[in-house]
């Protein structure tokens, strides 16, 4: 199987935490992706309308309302405005049962954190394919 490549895509990423939002836009631009990182969900969504991206990477917990919210106010945009964009979950409060709320709540994909570049890329690349 070939794996996509992230030259081109467009990825936003939501993350409140400057050093792991800095790390992950850095890494995936390095592979050729095309980053808007956002801090809150708000900017987020905001970027999602504009941009519409090909995969959105959302931390579950953010200072404005959580990425469960924000998965639903992406979707109620509609397909026109970017609503049906896959969008992957990034937790550190991982357990069993929050990748099975984060799959029952339509993420497309689950990443507990700490996560490593393979891990990353595979998440990614794999919601492309």
């Amino acid at each position: 199987m070939v794996c996509p490549s992230l030259s081109n895509r467009t990825i936003v990423i939501v993350e409140d935490h400057d050093d792991t939002r800095s790390f992950l836009s850095r890494f995936l631009a390095n592979h050729g992706a095309h980053v808007f990182a956002s801090s809150d969900a708000t900017s987020a969504l905001e970027a999602v309308q504009r941009q519409h991206p090909d995969v959105v990477l959302s931390d579950i917990c953010l200072p404005d309302r959580d990425g469960f919210q924000l998965l639903r106010d992406i979707r109620a945009l509609g397909p026109e405005n970017g609503g049906t964009v896959p969008v992957i979950a990034m937790t550190a409060f991982g357990a069993f049962s929050d990748e099975d709320q984060t799959a029952a709540a339509g993420f497309q994909k689950h990443l507990d954190k700490p996560f490593g570049p393979d891990e990353l890329l595979q998440a990614v690349r794999g919601t492309l394919a």
